[in-house]
């Protein structure tokens, strides 16, 4: 028999599960699917890092409120939130006015951050080279979590607790407008019928609509990270982001040095050619996962980014990360890459085809921050 189902939505990595979870609880029976057996995108490729305050006024306020959605589902059930802060380290005086005048902003925005000296940037992170830090700027309410954990027992909370249908393995290969709702077929001929179907990932954009999905302005940025071994008797709380990550996130363009500061900047340097800054998080296992950089390619031209690990980046990254901090190891356990889909000229892509078939995606590195407050609001948006 045919199971009523009121919303359909494609795609099991963050972006998609969120639109399921605030769809869940509006009272819609949901179904999502995910054409592998576990998501393997960005949501699992990335950092895990939960940071409002490297975000712009619009997409930070969504960012606070993805931060309390997260802890009222970790105060309920274990998705791996820690909220153990996020420090931004000054290395020079141009950075550290960044900070001071971030800081006055979120004063102004109502959220907390407290300004640190270079003494207690030092007490605070065992490791900081003294001769890399002036100052920083840390945010208490910041979390980070465990990508690759984190997706799965959220998905798991929400079938157990929630009555979330999740179909996995589930290719979809067809949408059809049909009468009062949507069909969607599998490549097995599996279908299912609901009022609304929502895309939230690119693959299944890209393979439902292909014309639309050229024509869009999307393009793809390449990410590389790498992990250390398990560090001995060391803790590094919380995500820690340099003084390139000051110069690069859309939080500090909206500080009124900002401009001028980045004028002065050398436009060739290998951190300028591949998009490096470098952040640190320790994981649960005690490991260190370092990064990153961002390498760019419009969507219809993805495997120009190649499909391996360039080496020259890992070596750059890890050879600044030392001017960094002295981590007892700097033995590299994995190194991996990640995409993630962004678009030129708007936050998200958006597209609504016959009425009821909701393409959502593009989210770009705002994803694991972002999700949960923007699909909140999007699911308002979209059921009026």
């Amino acid at each position: 028999m045919e199971q009523k189902i009121d919303v359909i939505v494609i795609g099991g990595g963050v972006l998609g599960t969120f639109h399921a979870y605030h769809a869940l609880l509006k009272g819609y029976k949901v179904c999502l699917v995910e054409k592998d057996q576990i998501p393997r995108g960005a949501t699992t490729q990335n950092f895990g890092q939960v940071v409002p305050s490297g975000m712009g006024y619009k997409w930070q306020k969504w960012g606070r409120e993805s931060l309390q959605i997260y802890q009222e589902i970790q105060s309920k059930f274990d998705i791996s939130i820690r909220q153990n802060g996020t420090v931004y380290l000054a290395s020079d005086d141009d950075e550290e006015r960044l900070l001071v005048e971030l800081r006055s902003l979120n004063n102004d925005n109502g959220y907390p951050s407290k300004m640190l000296t270079k003494k207690e940037c030092l007490r605070k992170y065992p490791g900081l080279r003294s001769s890399y830090v002036t100052a920083g700027l840390f945010f208490p309410q910041e979390v980070t979590v465990e990508p690759r954990i984190m997706i799965h027992r959220l998905q798991h909370y929400m079938v157990e607790v929630l009555n979330l249908v999740f179909k996995t393995h589930f290719l979809v290969v067809d949408c059809i407008k049909n009468g009062d709702g949507v069909e969607v077929i599998s490549a097995t001929n599996e279908r299912l019928k609901a009022q609304k179907v929502i895309i939230c990932n690119g693959a299944d954009f890209k393979n439902l609509y292909p014309n639309l999905f050229w024509q869009s302005d999307l393009e793809v940025t390449k990410l590389q990270m790498m992990q250390t071994k398990p560090q001995k008797r060391f803790e590094l709380k919380g995500s820690i982001l340099t003084g390139w990550s000051i110069r690069r996130y859309e939080a500090f363009k909206e500080c009124p040095s900002y401009a001028e500061i980045k004028s002065r900047e050398s436009g060739d340097s290998p951190q300028k050619r591949w998009g490096v800054h470098i952040l640190f998080k320790q994981a649960v296992d005690g490991s260190v996962i370092i990064g990153d950089s961002h390498e760019y390619a419009d969507a219809m031209n993805v495997d120009d980014l190649g499909f391996d690990i360039n080496m020259d980046i890992d070596n750059f990254i890890l050879n600044e990360a030392q001017k960094v901090f002295d981590l007892p190891t700097y033995e590299i356990h994995k190194k991996w890459y990640g995409l993630y889909a962004q678009c030129k000229t708007q936050d998200v892509f958006q597209k609504t085809i016959d009425g009821d078939i909701h393409i959502v995606t593009g989210i770009g590195g705002k994803g694991m921050t972002g999700s949960a407050g923007f699909a909140k609001s999007n699911i308002n948006t979209l059921f009026n």
